[in-house]
Parts: structure tokens; C-alpha cells; sequence
């Protein structure tokens, strides 16, 4: 089970054009087999055409470009319209028709601009391509026509109604996260209150009675009264380092590595793309920071790898550990630091994942939008 979880782990991490590939291949391959020619979709009278060397590139312009189906959809659904358009008009009726359904829910789901252009072009070019199959007598008639159009439509807005759905899951969690935010400040709030009010009271009683103590009693009093202004200061300077919404920790991961080295854990460091910025940014610092201090605690001295990659449209982390190594940590944490993270990067529309792995050792994997990629 683990084995499976870690590869469905590495298929998941690749770029999302290779994790298409598969489908248009599916397609591509059965649409060559001499066998199942001319079985497909057919509009029309136009008679059948046995596959010849015009006929493969017309199944590859069809089925190639749902790699780019999610990445680039409206590229998609013009290079599969077009193929489907010279499948029908040639006489091929392959099975690679198939693809112009799926580029069509691909395109509902997935193109985020000028949509209504795309749906008006599309319909635009089918009126030809319908005058152009049809013939002086078509055997088919304009109900066949109007039906096919009317289920294409109908798959465009199945792909619609998954974005909808897509964006309405988005505002959830946002909504989710931001309800966990100001609950998270209420709390801080609380604790401002109940801490620093403690320790400004105990501040005031003993600045009182040092008035009347002399000698010995007097440092007494005088030091409790520094450690617990002290005490104060730290914790002010904590809770309002939360509270401030223009704060954002620092996000040099290379003096975060190095410190992590310096206190006897061997890390390897491989960072690719710019420097992390924002929200984004601040998120994959804690991600990194969280993972090496839990190496520190129980992994002391295990090699551990820490990947950062900076894309455009979104940042990747993935810090392991090789075995489990020695405990160092006095008493187990709470397990907050990494349900919070897997929170805090949910909240930006992000992926988390844990993992224990073969050999013992841990994982840590995170994928956080950027904030360019909107």
C-alpha cells in the first residue's frame, strides 16, 4: 500500500500536460488499427475512406493535442475541431472522433477567458462544416445535424457546470480558511489577555511592595519585577508578530538550511526557478522550516533532501528524510505544526502531503499556487 501511495505520489508531481498524454495516446493508438477504421463518429453521406498517410495526421491533429487539454484548452478544441472537421470530410470516420467530446468538456472546465468567444466560434464553424457534409440530398437531414450540435452543447456545459463546481469548492475553502483565521486571532486574543495582563499585574503588585523592603529583599523584588517585564516584552513581540497582517516571516531558505547543518543535520539543498515572494512564498518557508525541525527532533543526523521549485504558476516542496535516526526531542509534538500547514496551504487552493517511506524516514510534500498564475 505504500509503494502504491508513493508512486500515485510521483504521478501527481508530474506536470499535468504529461499526466494528459495517456488519454491521447488511448485514442491515437485504436484509431490505427485497420480493424476498427471507419467505425466512428460519422456526419453526413460522405463514403467511407480506408486510412492512408493523410488519414494518420488527421488522427494524430485530432488526438495529440488533448496532452494540452487542461494547459492550453482553448488551443485544444481549435486542433481537435479541425481534425474532427477533415475526419468527416475525407470519409475517415475514425474512432479519434472521440476526442472532439472530451476537448469540448476539457474547454467548459478549463478555459477561464473568452469563453463565450470560443463557444459563438465554435458554433460559427459548424454551420459550414454541416452545409459542406450534407450534400444535395443529405441522407441525414437537418435533425441529424441539429441533435449532433445540441449534444455538443450539452457536453460544453457539463464541462461548465465542473468548473462551477470547481470555483464553489475554491470559495469554500477560502471561506473555510478565513472563518479558521479569525478564530485563530480570537484565541490569540485571549491569550494576549490572560498572559500579558498576568504578568503587568504581578509587575504593579511588586513594584508596590518593593517600596516598603529594603536590602536584600529589595533586588529580590527588583528582579522579579525585570524578568516578569521581560517575560512580557516576549510575549507581546510573539502575539503581534501573529496579529500584524502586513507580517511575513523571513524567507531566506538558504540561511534556514544552513542553520538546520549547523546543528548537526546533513541537508542537501536544491533550489530552482527565482526566490519565493507573498503569500506563496511565506507558506513554502514554513513548509521547509516546519519539516527540517521535525528532521531535527527525530531524524537527528539522517540525510535529508530539501527541494524547492519556483514555477509561474505555483511552488513546490519536497523535504525527506532517508531513515528515521535519533530522537532528540524530549517529550512528541503536538501535531499542530503540520496539520496547520496542511490548513494554511489548503487555504491558498494548495496540496499537502505526509508520508512515512520504506526505510523509515519521512516526507514532506507540498504544492502552493503562486500568486502569477491567477
Amino acid at each position: 500500500m505504500i509503494v502504491v501511495r508513493r508512486r500515485a505520489d510521483r504521478w501527481w508531481r508530474f506536470d499535468v500536460t504529461v499526466r494528459d498524454a495517456p488519454l491521447a495516446l488511448v485514442l491515437l493508438l485504436p484509431s490505427l488499427i485497420p480493424a476498427l477504421q471507419n467505425n466512428g463518429t460519422r456526419l453526413g453521406d460522405v463514403p467511407d475512406r480506408p486510412l492512408d498517410a493523410l488519414g494518420v495526421a488527421v488522427v494524430a491533429l485530432e488526438c495529440l493535442p488533448l496532452i494540452i487539454r487542461r494547459r492550453l484548452p482553448a488551443a485544444c478544441l481549435a486542433l481537435v475541431s479541425t481534425g474532427f472537421a477533415l475526419d468527416q470530410l475525407h470519409g475517415y470516420h475514425t474512432v479519434a472522433g472521440t476526442a472532439l467530446p472530451i476537448a469540448l468538456i476539457s474547454a467548459g472546465a478549463h478555459l477561464d477567458r473568452w469563453r463565450w468567444t470560443a463557444a459563438i466560434v465554435a458554433s460559427v464553424a459548424y454551420v459550414p462544416l454541416a452545409i459542406a457534409l450534407s450534400g444535395p440530398e443529405p441522407a441525414e437531414g437537418v435533425a441529424g445535424f441539429v441533435s449532433f450540435y445540441l449534444a455538443l452543447v450539452l457536453l460544453w456545459g457539463i464541462g461548465s457546470r465542473l468548473r462551477q463546481s470547481r470555483a464553489a469548492e475554491a470559495e469554500r475553502r477560502l471561506h473555510a480558511a478565513e472563518t479558521a483565521r479569525l478564530a485563530e486571532r480570537t484565541r490569540i486574543a485571549r491569550e494576549l489577555h490572560d498572559v500579558v495582563t498576568h504578568h503587568v499585574t504581578a509587575m504593579v503588585v511588586q513594584t508596590e511592595a518593593a517600596r516598603y523592603l529594603t536590602g536584600d529583599r529589595l533586588d529580590q523584588a527588583l528582579s522579579a519585577v525585570t524578568g516578569s517585564g521581560r517575560q512580557a516584552i516576549t510575549d507581546l513581540r510573539q502575539l503581534l508578530d501573529v496579529l500584524d497582517p502586513q507580517h511575513e516571516p523571513r524567507s531566506d531558505l538558504r540561511a534556514l538550511v544552513e542553520q538546520a547543518r549547523q546543528a548537526g543535520q546533513p541537508v542537501e539543498y536544491t533550489e530552482e526557478g527565482g526566490p519565493p515572494t507573498g503569500a506563496a512564498g511565506a507558506t513554502a518557508y514554513r513548509v521547509v522550516q516546519e519539516a527540517l525541525t521535525n528532521a531535527l527532533k527525530y531524524a537527528h543526523g539522517s540525510r535529508t533532501s530539501v527541494l524547492v521549485r519556483h514555477g509561474n504558476r505555483e511552488i513546490t516542496v519536497e523535504v525527506a528524510t532517508d531513515s528515521a535516526g535519533s530522537v532528540t526531542a524530549p517529550v512528541g509534538g503536538s501535531g499542530r505544526g503540520l496539520a496547520g500547514l496542511g490548513e494554511r496551504v489548503g487555504g491558498l487552493g494548495g496540496e499537502f502531503r505526509t508520508a512515512r517511506q520504506d526505510d523509515g524516514g519521512f516526507v514532506v510534500q507540498a504544492r502552493i499556487p503562486a500568486g502569477s498564475a491567477s
